[in-house]
């Protein structure tokens, strides 16, 4: 379970007091789940944090405390069980039917495991291109082109895009996952232990990745881990 309030700590470890331009606001968020008849399982009890436009929030604990839940909630996938998570000022969990369409554009996640979140029943272009048939933004020569352009931006190559995804490593699972995320030009992502299932040689290539296509782009990160020292190589700030 994660601590009741996370204090946001600078690069040099001094309490930031500003919270000018801010993207994604969590207060006193609370996820509990069901166990059995009688039982509850406390996620996520009162956790409170923000994340300015532009910059990596690192989210650390142990495995089991509540990182996960937090992420999934702060974009939706899970809904609260109290407390509010407002993007661009906005509460999410209050969103009508097109509204939070509108926001599972502008906000994506990349998963932990690179094996289970592809569908291996789909090409590598149809995966990362579901995101723009469903928002509408390209269609037939251009949605190839983006997809293409996308499979070079994360360091594949175009023929890349007719295969599936027991052909590729973990470390190229994870590549076609960032690709997918940013398909539909998202502000926001969650970053959700995009390195803990690969193998260490490769996780400095996804963390570097990640780094230069934020710089390239303005992306805000929430990036959960439990390796301090890797959270600390990406983030402007640790939680």
């Amino acid at each position: 379970m994660l601590p009741r309030l996370i204090y946001p700590l600078g690069k040099e470890g001094q309490w930031l007091a500003s919270e000018e331009r801010k993207l994604v606001e969590v207060k006193n968020l609370k996820k509990y789940f069901r166990v059995g008849r009688n039982s509850i399982l406390k996620a996520v009890d009162d956790v409170s944090f923000f994340i300015r436009k532009g910059e990596t929030l690192g989210l650390v604990g142990e495995s089991g405390c509540g990182k996960t839940t937090t992420g999934r909630t702060v974009i939706g996938m899970y809904s609260a069980t109290s407390g509010k998570v407002f993007f661009d000022g906005v509460d999410i969990h209050s969103l009508d039917k097109k509204a939070k369409k509108d926001f599972s554009k502008r906000a994506q996640i990349i998963f932990q495991d690179p094996y289970a979140s592809l569908d291996p029943r789909m090409t590598v272009g149809d995966i990362i291109g579901e995101g723009i048939d469903i928002h509408g933004l390209y269609s037939g020569k251009q949605r190839t082109e983006k997809i293409n352009e996308l499979l070079g931006l994360v360091g594949l190559n175009k023929e890349h895009a007719n295969r599936f995804p027991h052909e590729f490593s973990g470390g190229q699972r994870q590549r076609i996952g960032i690709a997918r995320a940013f398909a539909v030009e998202p502000e926001f992502i969650v970053c959700d232990e995009p390195i803990s299932a690969l193998d260490v040689s490769i996780q400095a290539q996804i963390v570097n990745l990640l780094i230069n296509l934020q710089r390239n782009t303005g992306l805000t990160y929430l990036f959960i881990a439990h390796d301090l020292s890797m959270v600390k190589h990406i983030s402007d700030r640790v939680a």
